[in-house]
């Protein structure tokens, strides 16, 4: 199994005709995922080379696609301005799974979108985030398939590049992966630690979780006392920002240290309090991995 998405997801990709869409869309679609649409104003009617001999329909609104294509899920590659409308059309056609791509989202706009987007029900993954990939399954976004290799152990990660890192030295050590989903660096986001962790912790084929956090606010602290006292499977994290001096931005918007709760320590603290293996670095986290399914 995975979480969040299947096979049957039915994907319009919102901006497939941009730089970014358009690369990405080929890519999903060679790793077999539906791509059933694309929306991009103006250019309904016509069809996007998705390469190999596919051909993917276009439409001038999500709500068109959605009724036409019967999709589910949608992936938004629109620039910042636009970014947030995107979002709330695809709620508002129905789309049950968005994950937002678009980095720089202005704040105010992600709150409104995210207010929209629970309103209705809907589940947003993102801003600013490399996405969703179920092994060997489909993925939306920008993980890259030739990482990845169906397996039994989930991640889920704050931070994109070290999500590729963790998982693709899991992948040359023959361990595979359920899902992995990075979350997205911004301050505000549609789908956080607990939603991902509750969400493999009901998977029957997930049998050890990684989850990668990093320095700013208060999640991971957040997510290490929820597996304490509601997730069974072993858990193995890793804080990134260990040497990150206070009050410097780091990378993400939501990497800033303010007081002492969002620091490395407190959070590596927070996560051997609660009985979740700390990897000094991200190499480490196979050893740890390995030993957490030998044991379990």
């Amino acid at each position: 199994m995975a979480i969040f998405l299947d096979e049957s997801t039915r994907v319009v990709v919102q901006g497939i005709t941009g730089r970014d869409g358009s690369f990405h869309s080929r890519q999903m679609l060679e790793y077999r995922t539906c791509v059933v649409a694309g929306v991009t104003p103006g250019r309904g009617g016509q069809t996007f080379d998705g390469g190999n001999g596919v051909r993917v329909p276009m439409f001038n609104t999500v709500e068109r696609a959605v009724r036409e294509t019967g999709a589910n899920a949608s992936v938004v590659y629109v620039p910042p301005a636009y970014a947030a409308n995107a979002i709330m059309e695809a709620a508002d056609a129905g789309i049950r799974l968005i994950v937002a791509i678009t980095e720089g989202i202005p704040v105010l706009d992600t709150s409104r979108a995210l207010a929209f987007v629970r309103d209705r029900g809907a589940r947003l993954i993102g801003p600013n985030c490399p996405g969703i990939i179920a092994a060997g399954r489909g993925k939306l976004g920008i993980i890259p398939g030739q990482i990845v290799m169906a397996g039994p152990v989930g991640v889920v990660s704050r931070s994109g590049t070290l999500t590729y890192e963790v998982v693709s030295q899991l992948t040359e050590a023959g361990i595979g992966q359920t899902t992995c989903v990075g979350i997205g660096g911004d301050p505000l986001i549609g789908t956080n630690f607990v939603d991902c962790l509750r969400a493999f912790a009901a998977d029957a084929d997930t049998g050890a979780i990684v989850l990668i956090g990093e320095i700013g606010g208060t999640d991971e602290q957040e997510a290490a006392r929820y597996v304490s006292e509601h997730v069974d499977l072993p858990v193995v994290g890793f804080v990134a920002g260990r040497t990150a001096p206070p009050g410097r931005r780091m990378g993400h918007a939501g990497a800033i240290i303010s007081g002492s709760s969002g620091t490395a320590d407190e959070k590596v603290k927070a996560f051997q309090e609660n009985g979740i293996r700390v990897a000094a670095r991200p190499v480490d986290v196979v050893e740890l991995i390995r030993e957490a399914l030998a044991g379990s």
